[in-house]
């Protein structure tokens, strides 16, 4: 116990709420960046994460191939010297497959939180669903047609759309946090890290640490 720290000042910083817990918008956004681990593209992996006026999740996707079509045999480039070897003919959006995974009857009035601003056919799916929110993080194509449809059809269907802007650029998942009892300030240069920039900037980071086990998100 520090020098002049008395037992009662200690027991009344313990009954306060703890400082620093993540915010919703934090934590959901989160939630579609660690689903975005799951995505087997070596080059673009994406998260959603649907919520409801309860603020409780309902659905989780990630970009990937359709069920039962091998990942190890289907394209994962969009150059090819035909088509048919074209991941985009194939690969199912984070958005369509959060919508399709749902444990709800519906996502009416929902939220979606998604890493990349949704393509076209993604929004067409939004919009059908009754989803009443797109918070998004990255918006790097849009400049796109793609990108420009899918803001012409939010606006005329009354979609909300905003852009996430995050409280910190790193959050950081310990998994020995639980067992040891204590808070830790670690530096980013030893350790994985969520990395709010991934999306945009486009490069992998992999970083170990001697001590601990960490989760790399990246935002």
């Amino acid at each position: 116990m520090a020098e002049g720290t008395s037992v009662n000042d200690v027991a009344s910083s313990m009954s306060k709420k703890r400082q620093g817990y993540l915010g919703w918008d934090d934590y959901f956004m989160s939630v579609a960046f660690l689903s975005a681990k799951r995505s087997k593209d070596p080059r673009t992996q994406v998260g959603a994460c649907i919520v409801n006026e309860d603020r409780r999740i309902v659905g989780t996707g990630y970009n990937g191939m359709p069920r039962g079509c091998s990942d190890d045999v289907f394209p994962w480039c969009n150059e090819g010297p035909t088509e048919l070897q074209k991941k985009s003919l194939y690969v199912c959006h984070a958005e369509l497959n959060a919508i399709l995974n749902k444990n709800s009857a519906d996502v009416r009035n929902c939220t979606m939180y998604v890493g990349l601003f949704p393509c076209n056919e993604c929004a067409k799916v939004i919009i059908q669903s009754g989803i009443k929110k797109v918070i998004f993080y990255s918006d790097k194509y849009k400049d796109r047609t793609t990108s420009q449809a899918s803001r012409k059809m939010f606006k005329d269907a009354e979609i909300d759309c905003d852009q996430y802007q995050p409280t910190d650029e790193q959050i950081v998942i310990d998994f020995t946090s639980i067992e040891e009892k204590k808070n830790r300030i670690i530096s980013s240069d030893r350790q994985n890290v969520t990395g709010f920039t991934s999306l945009d900037k486009k490069k992998d980071r992999i970083k170990s640490s001697d001590s601990h086990l960490f989760s790399e998100l990246s935002f």
